[in-house]
């Protein structure tokens, strides 16, 4: 209800306690707060807050046209629904070195557990996509450090991610990442890995944890948790898996109504109205007021206190 009950701080010593090496955690990626919710309600570890889905959801492409207020606003929503540690990502830090480190303060004040930084330069796009322009190792390491330094809270996590890999190859991404770690970064993001054996070499490579990006029609195969974890993968992410499945059910359902002229085909496969208000928490709000949920909710089977699907 209202908040999460856990603060961020909290949050923070939670995510750093996770991130062991073949811990393999799992992430989903929220697109809402309400999604947040579901997440931590399905037991999964953790919420992912990807650049493109903010982008998208906006109506944008992820080409780096959102701002940081923009992504610490909504990043912030997101967070405060959910007892879970909230990683977000970051793109290119909105800037020079000194914009990094605001973007670092700026994510601390709105409550997330920490970010990923990357090295691509303005116009980024997905590192799913060729084609990626990359910062020289001098720039990618001034981000980072500075990011690092800017923290006020030692257990924010500073995440660095390396695109390289689609440019340069395996051995470019794994002296990258090595030279980020130096620079201060507290986990990998290697992108667009082409096998469970170059993310095993990455994790071999770095004393920090790495991360695994399972994005459904990129580079990488849909590995499954156990190869990942096999391999040395501390956390794997599903950045735009909610997104897509939600944005493909609105599509069938309004397809639905265009064809038959009514929503009746699509009710089956909806949230009910008892679920949506199981997840928003709607009677705990009767602490405060008694007469804010006191009426039978329209599909609720009362005999069998469940929802009628």
């Amino acid at each position: 209800m209202l908040y999460s009950k856990k603060t961020p701080e909290q949050k923070r010593r939670d995510l750093r306690a996770m991130l062991v090496p073949g811990a393999a955690v799992q992430f989903p990626g929220a697109f809402n707060p309400l999604s947040a919710r579901l997440i931590e309600e399905k037991k999964f570890d953790g919420v992912y807050i990807s650049g493109a889905v903010l982008a998208n959801d906006l109506g944008l492409p992820d080409i780096g046209m959102t701002t940081l207020t923009e992504v610490a606003a909504r990043g912030g929503q997101i967070a405060r629904m959910t007892d879970l540690p909230c990683l977000i990502d970051a793109d290119t830090g909105f800037g020079e070195p000194m914009n990094v480190a605001r973007t670092i303060q700026e994510l601390e004040n709105a409550g997330l557990a920490g970010c990923h930084i990357e090295d691509q330069f303005n116009p980024k796009r997905c590192g799913h996509l060729d084609g990626k322009n990359m910062v020289d190792l001098d720039t990618a390491i001034k981000r980072i450090a500075a990011a690092a330094d800017a923290r006020r809270d030692e257990n924010f996590l500073i995440m660095a991610r390396t695109d390289i890999r689609a440019v340069e190859g395996l051995d470019a991404a794994i002296d990258r990442a090595k030279a980020l770690v130096d620079a201060g970064a507290d986990a990998i993001f290697p992108e667009a890995m082409k096998s469970v054996a170059e993310f095993e070499a990455v994790c071999k490579a770095v004393n920090v944890p790495v991360l695994a990006n399972m994005t459904e029609f990129g580079k990488s195969e849909l590995f499954t948790r156990d190869a990942l974890a096999a391999a040395g993968v501390a956390m794997i992410i599903y950045p735009v898996t909610l997104l897509r499945s939600a944005m493909g059910a609105a599509e069938r359902v309004l397809d639905a109504i265009s064809a038959d002229g009514t929503q009746k085909a699509a009710v089956p496969e909806m949230l009910t109205r008892a679920r949506l208000y199981e997840l928003v928490d709607y009677e705990a709000y009767n602490q405060f007021d008694t007469s804010i949920f006191n009426f039978q909710v329209p599909g609720l089977d009362t005999d069998s206190n469940s929802a009628n699907l």
